[in-house]
């Protein structure tokens, strides 16, 4: 269940009684309301942005040629071409990626922020204008502890103060009537899921939700209304207001029972839904892996020497949404071809110690293996919302 923060004074009560001149009782005055303990963040200023159309060096405008590598080896390069003048707007929140040793992250960009926005939300430029704010996350050496004893230091209010004030500097300085697709991942897809359940399903921001495509962090079905964080579950590509979620494991490695990611909550089972195959049953994932994944001294091996940042790998890989007592995830499989030059397997487990962690199954590029998929999908859906507003 995610934490929930109330922010702003309760309503105040008045109550009046009579007394022998007519005369009412002073109201009780409003408790003082108490400053955040933290500085809050200008979000009209583009340095406190990662990607945002107005920043100069906007961490989006990135080179993201990718290589195709077909089975029997053949190479094309595929070149990145941002759309000219997108119609709608996408807005993501990155997933735990800050190597600083404090509980919350600092608002400087390093190199891990920008490598994330490189694997997980430029692409989405083919198709919309780019929003992308930095806050003062969770860090990954929080995140370790918290693993371990159970217990935190980060100001959660913090982070979800910087996420929902730079949404909300979004809405009055950007939107303009918009629509617009919410996006993230893994500590970026909670905060989103808070978004969504305290701030904007039944306000007038609702409406301009074109489709949520919140990754690697679960959310479950209510199954009074069939919706999870209050929206409902996408299942055409054409579908919009709808939410697509998804947890990935390799086919022959599904989520052990104690796995955090696709597992049911209180009853409820979690949001599993294929961007490959939105209908259900199998379809293949248009993955763009990194040629070299942030930290590693040597290039990742697709088989063939590549040298543009990106991997297309056609035919490769397919998925579909499993379940069994305890969890919902999409299982990935992989097509390999011994006697073909191109590689047999893909990057993506977490290893610790020198051993793949198999709780985590394929978390690590969740995105990577489906963003041609969410690219797609958000185009399609896209165009959908802005059909049926100029149908009114």
């Amino acid at each position: 269940m995610l934490k929930k923060f109330i922010f702003g004074s309760a309503a105040l009560a008045i109550s009046a009684c009579g007394n022998d001149a007519g005369s009412v009782t002073d109201a009780p005055a409003d408790p003082p309301i108490e400053p955040p303990a933290f500085a809050v963040n200008d979000y009209s200023d583009t340095t406190n942005w990662l990607c945002h159309p107005d920043k100069s060096d906007d961490a989006c405008s990135i080179d993201l040629t990718a290589t195709e590598i077909l089975a029997d080896g053949t190479t094309t390069r595929l070149p990145h071409t941002p759309a000219a003048e997108p119609a709608f707007d996408c807005f993501y929140i990155y997933p735990t990626v800050s190597f600083d040793v404090t509980p919350n992250s600092d608002m400087i960009a390093g190199p891990e922020e920008l490598n994330v926005v490189a694997n997980q939300f430029a692409r989405y430029g083919e198709t919309c204008r780019l929003f992308a704010p930095i806050y003062r996350q969770t860090t990954l050496l929080e995140l370790q502890k918290q693993m371990t004893a159970g217990q935190t230091a980060a100001d959660d209010a913090m982070r979800y103060a910087d996420v929902i004030g730079s949404w909300n500097t979004y809405l009055a300085n950007e939107n303009n009537g918009r629509g617009v697709v919410l996006i993230g991942h893994s500590q970026g897809a909670s905060m989103i899921y808070q978004m969504l359940e305290k701030d904007i399903v039944g306000s007038p921001a609702e409406e301009k939700l074109i489709a949520v495509h919140a990754i690697g962090y679960e959310t479950v079905i209510d199954p009074s209304t069939g919706r999870a964080s209050g929206l409902p579950v996408c299942s055409s590509p054409s579908e919009t207001g709808c939410i697509v979620s998804f947890a990935s494991f390799r086919e022959s490695s599904p989520p052990p029972e104690d796995s955090f990611f696709g597992k049911a909550q209180d009853g409820k089972r979690a949001v599993c839904t294929n961007p490959a195959a939105l209908g259900g049953g199998q379809g293949d994932l248009k993955a763009y892996m990194p040629r070299q994944s942030l930290g590693r001294l040597a290039p990742n091996d697709y088989g063939v020497a590549v040298d543009t940042p990106f991997v297309s790998l056609p035919g490769l890989l397919s998925a579909q949404c499993l379940a069994n007592d305890t969890h919902d995830w999409l299982a990935v499989t992989i097509h390999a071809d011994p006697a073909d030059p191109r590689a047999d397997d893909i990057p993506g487990d977490l290893v610790f110690n020198g051993k793949v962690v198999p709780d985590w199954g394929l978390h690590l590029v969740d995105m990577n293996l489906a963003m041609g998929n969410l690219v797609d999908l958000a185009r399609t859906q896209g165009q959908a919302w802005l059909d049926a507003q100029n149908a009114e």
